[in-house]
């Protein structure tokens, strides 16, 4: 198989995305799960930039690394000073790295107006600082800034810039499309025409998504000749974000032929992707290629239904390649298929007939409002009452809620809630931070007593979505709730005109959802 080296820059280029900022912990963190993942080198960051890079740098020497080499980042010398009198410069020495990453102007537009140099100095300053870091014995990788860009200004000033790169002694000139504004087939052109001028050079590829290209321009240049890939991880970056490497390393591997990975360790590029977001805090999305939890989601009927006689008539991989999984969701655009893969996906036994009587009751319910692609655990309560001699956990004579305002307590919420359980009337009531905390409350009291492991259930998050705004207080309101027991988490829907009406259907899915279909152990026996 050829190679393709791939240099991840989620720890310098992808801090600059808009809402991260990672502590030297978090970048200690991912450095070993790219480690994990088998990549060929690290970006750490900019050791001029910051004291935490800096510090990054210290710690990282210590890190046990089985795959990948760590670089430092860094701009060129100043104009009119030498690398060995640029303190830039000198705190990359410091970082001990042994790749370098040196990044230069391609651009006129940037020699002249950022810069403020002249042309020959601009070519000056990129091949002393690039010999001054081989003559160290570093591995050195020369980032062409705006290359694409400054190509199209002045082409053999470009070049120039170039070749002023390879004679300081670069390992691999990286081309940039800084701005990523760049169409595929500028990439392969340019890139053709870098390898004719330029033969024995490896040459790398580093591109930005602002045209939503940077995956495509990177494959596109990787087909022309680059041997080095840069990008981040869930294509975090600057603006409109880097090139995805989530995406970038499968297509390589699995659709081109080429050696990024080990095999078994792109695996583990699923959960790579969720935790580097988690360390971020930033919600996963959902909807990424490869790793995204829609990615192998599966909605409609017709789909289902062939997917249930050949698992590849509607995916083009094998999501366990991944580390994903194939779903099965179930809404108002599902098929009986849907709803029998739903039920041997939860490991309960449904009839044919069950579960178009499900599917039925789901449909209806979704014209009123209800979502049940979120909530699956609604969809596995329905399907788990439809069985034959269903018995529930209570039935609901009546409940109350009170908001009201108190002199010295200000707004107190208090819950009745009177329940049939099995034969006896239970009557409780509970004080809450509002009327759906003290329902859920009240219910609980009424149920723990029989079920204790009640008591461990937490509310994990409570959704809120106005459907149709414009009638007004009189809306229907959708509620989502997630509730948690340990490592276990499901989602149950509720809807209606009333939100506390709709909060109370999905308290109940959650409740025997949790104790009867999530956890069988406790399952009620159905009568006979």
């Amino acid at each position: 198989m050829r190679t393709v080296a791939i240099y991840d820059t989620t720890l310098r280029d992808g801090t600059q995305r808009e809402g991260i900022s990672l502590s030297v912990a978090d970048k200690m963190r991912i450095t070993k799960l790219l480690d994990d993942l088998g990549v060929a080198y690290i970006e750490g960051g900019w050791p001029g930039s910051n004291p935490k890079d800096a510090t990054y740098f210290e710690q990282v020497r210590d890190l046990d690394l089985k795959h990948a080499k760590v670089a430092a980042f860094s701009y060129t010398c100043r104009k009119d000073s030498r690398p060995e009198d640029d303190p830039n410069i000198q705190m990359l020495v410091d970082a001990q790295t042994p790749v370098v990453t040196i990044v230069g102007k391609t651009s006129m537009l940037h020699v002249t107006d950022v810069l403020q140099t002249t042309p020959q100095e601009n070519l000056r300053m990129i091949e002393d600082t690039v010999r001054y870091f081989k003559a160290m014995g570093k591995e050195v990788i020369y980032d062409a800034e705006h290359f694409f860009d400054g190509l199209k200004l002045d082409l053999e000033y470009g070049m120039d810039t170039v070749e002023a790169a390879i004679k300081g002694g670069a390992d691999c000139v990286v081309l940039c499309d800084t701005n990523g504004g760049t169409m595929p087939w500028e990439v392969t052109r340019f890139f053709e025409m870098v390898r004719q001028n330029f033969p024995d050079t490896s040459v790398g590829i580093h591109t930005h998504n602002d045209g939503e290209l940077a995956v495509a321009n990177t494959l596109a240049a990787v087909q022309a000749g680059a041997v080095q890939v840069q990008g981040t991880i869930n294509g975090y970056g600057e603006r409109c974000g880097n090139a995805n490497l989530c995406s970038i390393i499968p297509d390589l591997q699995l659709k081109m032929g080429y050696d990024c990975v080990p095999p078994e360790n792109l695996r583990t590029l699923t959960k790579l992707s969720r935790v580097v977001a988690e360390i971020a805090n930033l919600a996963p999305d959902d909807h990424h290629a490869y790793v995204g939890k829609s990615a192998f989601a599966h909605k409609g009927g017709i789909h289902v239904a062939a997917m249930r006689r050949n698992v590849d008539s509607y995916q083009h991989i094998d999501p366990t390649l991944v580390g994903n999984e194939m779903r099965v969701l179930v809404s108002d655009l599902s098929g009986r298929g849907n709803l029998l893969s739903k039920a041997e996906e939860l490991g309960l036994d449904l009839s044919s007939n069950e579960a178009v009587q499900v599917l039925e009751e789901i449909k209806l319910l979704e014209n009123q409002g209800f979502v049940f692609e979120g909530a699956e655990a609604s969809v596995a309560v329905r399907m788990y009452r439809a069985r034959p001699g269903y018995k529930p956990l209570f039935s609901l004579i009546d409940f109350t809620t009170i908001v009201e305002e108190r002199r010295g307590r200000g707004t107190v919420a208090e819950a009745m809630v009177k329940i049939d359980l099995d034969g006896d009337v239970i009557h409780t009531a509970a004080e809450g931070n509002g009327p759906v905390n003290a329902l859920d409350l009240a219910l609980r009291k009424a149920l723990v007593p029989l079920y204790p492991q009640l008591a461990d259930f937490q509310l994990a998050d409570y959704k809120v979505r106005i459907l149709d705004g414009s009638n007004g207080t009189a809306a229907t309101t959708r509620v989502l709730i997630d509730t948690q027991n340990g490592s276990q988490r499901w989602s149950t829907v509720g809807a209606g005109t009333n939100i506390i009406q709709a909060s109370w259907l999905a308290l109940v899915d959650s409740v025997e959802y949790g104790l009867c279909v999530g956890n069988p152990l406790t399952e009620r026996q159905p009568t006979t």
